[in-house]
């Protein structure tokens, strides 16, 4: 291969360039939606944990749509019921690598879910790990949890 002065000249302005380009270009922040929403998922995942009814009951929407991997659709008063039975407790979740996209008054929300629950009745610990979609809803000045989609990886 030969390289001569012409073409690394050019390289070489390519290369100033984009370096001048990327001190310039402000980084993107997120706006304040996208801020509000990424509150009210860690919001979220703090109420999971704590099993808290009501935190639940204030994040999601009346109509939430709430899908588990194992195909079974909850309404809000069914997920509620079941996520704060004392059946089982979370000892960790994470949400890895969310990302957040507000389209209007709608707002798509992705995760990578990794957790750990221990069974009441026989002190089992079962790790989960999950793909989650969640769709937020503004409503108003807030948003709420319209519906969640998990996915087993």
């Amino acid at each position: 291969m030969t390289i001569n002065r012409r073409d690394l000249a050019l390289s070489t302005l390519a290369a100033s360039a984009l370096a001048v380009s990327a001190l310039t270009t402000p980084a993107l922040a997120a706006s304040a939606d996208e801020e509000a929403v990424a509150k009210k998922v860690e919001a979220f995942r703090l109420a999971q944990i704590a099993a808290d009814p009501k935190a639940l009951g204030a994040l999601c929407a009346d109509e939430v749509s709430y899908s588990h991997s194992s195909g079974k659709v909850e309404d809000k008063a069914t997920f509620i019921t079941n996520a704060t039975d004392g059946k089982s407790k979370f000892l960790s979740i994470e949400y890895k690598d969310p990302t957040i996209k507000v389209v209007g008054p709608a707002a798509i929300v992705r995760f990578h879910w990794v957790a750990e629950q221990e069974m009441a009745a026989d002190g089992k610990k079962v790790p989960t790990n999950l793909h989650i979609l969640m769709n937020w809803q503004k409503q108003g000045d807030d948003w709420k949890l319209l519906s969640r989609a998990a996915t087993k990886l």
